[in-house]
């Protein structure tokens, strides 16, 4: 099985750019870390991510990000192909001050509905027997059910990942192409129906660390005249989108339906690395 390189903690630092500028920077991080393997033979070295949002029906998780609570999380669930096989990806994403920290356990994908209906997870749900990620999906489960949280936006965008030869210290990545749309099931499809373009033709730069801030950091910052500003994606697709319709209701012959009528039929797998 291939190890998860996630960085479990780390400081993150966010900038919006545009893309002439992205094209500069990736330049410059090119003379330290190298491409991600999984974008290096693809159009712009980069490869597309999926996270269906859960929130509560007061969209509780967005608001203490909208309120800046300095301590708060996210639940997510990620995705990057429509194989049968590929794993979904439960993840929480913390933030405690300045630091972040993720936890995430891969399932087949028909445990889906069985952890979002409120079970806890079973062995045989498992893609990994990590025992990190047991505990990661058993929390989630636990968060879930104490916001009553339940799948409310799509989000999707490709991704460039640069990291670091020798350790998984640092992380630098460029995002473009950002979609929302509201996702009221658990269909965890690649194809997105009328999603809105969340930040335009920009870049998200993010530059992630996990102890030191590297100097050569403070060089690209100066350089190219960076100044750091938030750029959640799931926030900004909800502003863009409307709260409203993040919250309309999916009826389907008159009554809304249970998350398991939308199921696959498919087999386990092997999880990739984090991306």
């Amino acid at each position: 099985m291939a190890e998860d390189k996630m960085q479990q903690q780390r400081f993150e630092l966010k900038y919006i750019i545009k893309e002439d500028v992205a094209g500069a920077v990736r330049d410059f991080v090119s003379s330290y870390l190298e491409i991600d393997e999984y974008g290096a033979t693809l159009p712009n070295f980069s490869y597309p991510v999926h996270s269906l949002y859960l929130d509560s029906d007061e969209l509780h998780l967005y608001q203490t990000t909208i309120n800046g609570d300095k301590n708060r999380f996210k639940l997510r669930l990620r995705f990057y192909d429509n194989r049968s096989e590929a794993p979904i990806f439960f993840e929480i994403k913390r933030r405690m001050n300045n630091i972040i920290s993720k936890q995430r356990g891969g399932v087949r994908r028909d445990a889906v509905d069985w952890l979002l209906a409120g079970h806890l997870p079973e062995p045989a749900h498992l893609v990994s027997r990590d025992p990190r990620q047991q505990v990661a999906l058993q929390n989630f489960c636990k968060l879930t059910q104490g916001i009553r949280a339940r799948p409310k936006a799509h989000i999707a965008y490709l991704r460039e990942a640069w990291i670091s030869p020798r350790d998984n210290s640092v992380r630098v990545t460029l995002d473009r192409d950002v979609k929302c749309e509201p996702e009221p099931l658990a269909r965890l499809n690649l194809h997105m129906a009328n999603p809105v373009i969340v930040f335009g033709k920009e870049v998200i730069l993010e530059l992630k660390f996990t102890d030191r801030y590297p100097d050569w950091f403070k060089q690209l910052v100066r350089v190219f005249g960076l100044m750091q500003c938030g750029a959640a994606k799931y926030v900004e697709g909800v502003n863009f989108v409307g709260q409203h319709r993040i919250n309309r209701t999916f009826v389907v012959n008159d009554r809304e339906p249970d998350i398991g009528e939308f199921k696959p039929s498919v087999v386990a797998a092997e999880p990739p690395l984090d991306r």
